[in-house]
């Protein structure tokens, strides 16, 4: 199942959003925190696809991955007043998806897993570095997604944040609900697990 075409609209094939007029993510937060409902439906036009696609990455329902975005912007709209200025609202919007998210996956006792058909067609090219990228790019999509979730949830969802939804550092670290310092560590061993993973496939063909 791919997701929906409302998601696709509101990013890029990276998973950037998309431009959405002059205003920049400070301006669309002033303004919403002096109760500008409409401009605050633009940050949610920004930044629901991204949120969407982590929120799936963990409950594994196209529904619940939606209804957990909805949560998540209410939330977001009401704690506004606490955002810190010059924050990033995406990386803070992400913080309490990955919240949301957590939590209805452990309430409902279900696993979090990799979204095997959430992954773009196309990566950038500088997406990840250079041995990172000889990984990723020595399989077919196929096999490469069939090695990923096989993995613990733990090395799943980093590697599916930081490579297959391309998400900055920061970005994945406020999924993770992890210091940024954390990802790159868990990006090291969850990368050798995922190559252990991959010669393991080609040993038993």
């Amino acid at each position: 199942m791919t997701l929906p075409v409302y998601v696709e609209r509101c990013t890029t094939v990276e998973g950037r959003p998309l431009d959405d007029g002059a205003m920049d993510d400070a301006e669309l937060v002033g303004r919403s925190r002096r109760g500008d409902v409409d401009v605050f439906a633009r940050l949610v036009r920004l930044h629901q696809g991204v949120g969407h696609r982590v929120a799936y990455l963990i409950v594994r329902d196209e529904r619940e991955a939606e209804d957990v975005v909805q949560e998540a912007f209410v939330k977001a709209h009401r704690a506004l007043g606490g955002f810190r200025e010059g924050a990033s609202f995406r990386t803070w919007f992400l913080t309490i998806v990955g919240n949301e998210a957590r939590n209805r996956a452990r309430s409902a006792g279900r696993r979090a897993g990799l979204a095997l058909r959430v992954a773009g067609d196309r990566r950038s090219e500088d997406a990840a570095p250079s041995s990172e990228t000889v990984v990723l790019d020595s399989e077919s999509k196929g096999e490469l997604l069939a090695a990923v979730a096989s993995l613990r949830e733990h090395d799943r969802l980093v590697i599916s944040y930081r490579y297959l939804l391309e998400m900055s550092e920061a970005e994945t670290a406020a999924a993770l609900d992890c210091p940024p310092g954390t990802v790159k560590s868990r990006l090291f061993r969850a990368m050798a697990r995922l190559r252990d993973a991959l010669t393991d496939g080609q040993e038993r063909e």
